[in-house]
């Protein structure tokens, strides 16, 4: 293919990979939309190359989920800048992980007020001669004077502008310095734990927005591009078009979760407390403020209703909600409550900004709460729900159908390829994600060398309701655990829910043999220092068992690489809990795709939970494991279609006699 020798950074190609690459390269000369499932040690990341090399000069983006992620494609574009010395590569994680300013508040909130104030000030003494607002000695003085915690004005962003004098009069421009940065990131490597060094004393974010302005590569984090707002900032930013931009998503298996979190919305009490406090000490005490204070009592009566459902969670109907609220009111509707309710948090917003005030107002949250109530009325890919969590209730405007964004998000680009290892069957997700919009699609097999794995399914057990009550159901599975625990290193073993981890952590005690036992934690801090310890032992001649939950925080987006991680096992089938909100999203998915509307919606992300847990397991060609299906259900129906192919055609099904001489010969 003409052009990907000229950018491919390796010496060979991997098996399927060449294959891979073409595809890619096709889709980003052709343009539309693709999705590829490749598995690990298909060179994924290679994708990069092939895109540059048929993008015919158009911008590639590349949106990650995380921090290892990225450092990912920066390595891979490092290496390809060997052989493309002008290859431009920039990146944006997000403000809040580049802002070197201190203080309280929304660090996108803060950064919006400290600019717009130091933009005035700047504009002001440069109009005085002061083209150079950090050579100022009155800003300086007005920098050292400020609270630290409550800060009104930005000195890295003062250090990166500059004030030239035209005929139409003063102009804003990047200053020198911000210049040489942004310069530098595009000739070098810069890794993000490097970025506040190279960028000071001027502002990192806007160094990196001034190098992406120019560079060929640009490397996202999620939110850029699927919260709309910010998507639309981005492109302003950088002077361009969607459409004239190569988009590559990674991990997209995450593409419907994380699309769902940036459209949903949700309040609690604690919320409508502090909206009656921000009413009542606002300027305006009759008028809108005080109307709009009787609202606040009804939606707490509302929520105080739901605490005596059954349920902890729940849909309520938008239209019950809407009366109740506006009946006894001063207003005849919802929509004007929602117009008052804009109207005073703009107004809001902006004393707070001019106070240095940079938490979003309670005000504000509660408005977008009630906009997208009333949309939702109308528009069945929203649900409106309520939670119950120890006498504390939330309402959710939650989006169940991520696939009209998706859809808005690849057309609009010329082309968007979406990847992962786990995006399998690849056509289920192309309908999914896409609808009826054409897709092109591929599929690769392992890379990994075979030999190095052995992938079994018990199929005498299950986690299916109906078996969660029998005895010797759950003390096979438990017999199961205890003869995983056998094998050689570090091992893992995945449950469907909480429940079941405490049930079978209370059963199994401290130790299995010679291993330690580490629980997950629901506390995120706790987690991550007792994974550290687990991750330890290997080094010094130790090994222990992980319990963990199946789309928790030990499950994904992990990499055990070697001797961290000998075999994993997953007990059970990570099915979403089925209650009433369930019901109502599958009965949605049924109307929009028939028969295959509940394995979409309900089957498939949980085959992509147990497939993800397993994957922590043979990150590289060398490492050797064990991979354990502890479900029945597995090698049944729709559920054995979720898997991955390779999967599929390796899987051996066994008895618990037949486990134990697996296990047992296994070296």
């Amino acid at each position: 293919m003409t052009g990907l020798e000229d950018f491919f950074p390796y010496p060979g190609f991997r098996p399927h990979q060449r294959e891979m690459l073409e595809f890619c390269s096709a889709c980003a000369r052709d343009g539309g939309i693709a999705l590829i499932d490749a598995p690990t040690g298909s060179g994924k990341s290679s994708i990069l190359a092939a895109l540059v090399a048929g993008g015919g000069g158009r911008r590639v983006l590349v949106a990650v989920r995380t921090v290892s992620q990225l450092n990912t494609f920066i390595r891979e574009a490092s290496l390809i800048r060997r052989k493309k010395r002008d290859l431009r590569v920039a990146y944006l994680v997000g403000k809040r992980g580049m802002c070197p300013l201190s203080g309280e508040g929304d660090v996108y909130r803060r950064c919006e007020g400290v600019k717009a104030f130091s933009s005035t000030l700047m504009r002001q003494r440069a109009e005085n001669g002061a083209l150079v607002p950090s050579r100022d000695p009155f800003i300086r003085q007005q920098i050292q004077r400020m609270d630290p915690q409550r800060p009104i004005l930005c000195p890295f962003f003062i250090a990166s502008r500059v004030f030239i004098r035209s005929e139409s009069g003063l102009r804003m421009a990047p200053s020198p310095e911000l210049r040489a940065a942004a310069d530098r990131v595009l000739r070098e490597d810069v890794w993000p734990r490097q970025l506040q060094d190279v960028a000071h004393p001027v502002c990192p974010y806007e160094m990196m927005v001034l190098a992406a302005q120019k560079a060929d590569v640009i490397l996202l984090n999620y939110q850029h591009i699927f919260d709309e707002e910010i998507s639309r900032t981005l492109f302003a930013n950088l002077d361009i078009d969607p459409s004239e931009t190569i988009l590559l998503i990674d991990e997209a298996h995450n593409c419907g979760d994380a699309v769902s979190a940036a459209q949903s919305v949700a309040i609690d009490q604690v919320i409508l407390d502090q909206a009656g406090q921000e009413l009542a000490g606002f300027a305006r005490k009759k008028g809108t403020a005080a109307a709009l204070q009787q609202v606040l009592p009804r939606i707490s009566e509302f929520m105080d209703g739901v605490k005596n459902s059954p349920e902890a969670e729940d849909w309520f109907d938008p239209g019950i909600f809407d009366r109740m609220v506006v009946r006894g009111s001063l207003y005849r509707d919802m929509g004007a409550i929602v117009d008052d309710l804009m109207e005073l948090s703009e107004k809001i917003h902006e004393k707070n900004m001019r106070d240095g005030d940079f938490h979003e107002s309670a005000i504000e949250k509660l408005t977008r709460f009630l906009f997208s109530l009333s949309g939702s009325s109308h528009d069945p890919s929203f649900l409106t729900l309520f939670q119950k969590d120890e006498g504390r209730v939330t309402l959710e405007v939650r989006c169940i159908d991520p696939g009209i964004r998706l859809s808005e998000i690849g057309s609009s680009h010329h082309a968007c390829i979406l990847i992962s290892g786990t995006l399998s069957p690849v056509e289920s997700y192309a309908r999914l994600y896409f609808r009826d919009i054409a897709v092109r699609t591929l599929s690769l097999p392992n890379a990994f060398p075979r030999k190095n794995r052995l992938v079994l399914c018990a199929k005498d057990i299950t986690t299916a309701y109906s078996m969660r009550q029998n005895e010797s159901n759950l003390d096979l599975i438990e017999d199961y655990i205890r003869e995983f625990s056998n094998l050689p290193g570090n091992v893992a073993v995945y449950f469907p829910s909480y429940q079941f981890l405490d049930h079978y952590a209370g059963r199994l005690g401290e130790r299995l043999g010679n291993k330690v036992i580490y629980v997950e934690p629901r506390d995120a801090r706790e987690a991550d220092e007792s994974l550290r310890e687990f991750l330890s032992l290997p080094g010094s001649g130790r090994s222990g068992i992980l319990l963990a939950v199946c789309g928790g925080k030990w499950s994904e987006g992990l990499d055990y690489r070697g001797e961290l991680l000998r075999a994993a096992m997953v007990i059970g089938l990570p099915l979403a809990p089925f209650n009433h909100v369930r019901k109502m999203i599958i009965e949605y998915y049924r109307r929009r795709f028939g028969e295959e509307g509940e394995f979409l919606c309900y089957t498939l992300p949980a085959v992509n939970r147990a497939q993800q847990a397993l994957g922590r397991v043979l990150r590289t060609p060398e490492d050797r494991g064990v991979l354990v299906f502890g479900e029945k259900r597995f090698l049944e129906g729709r559920v054995n279609r979720g898997l991955s192919p390779w999967i599929r055609e390796e899987l051996h099904p066994c008895l618990f006699s037949d486990f134990k001489k697996f296990v047992r010969s296994w070296k």
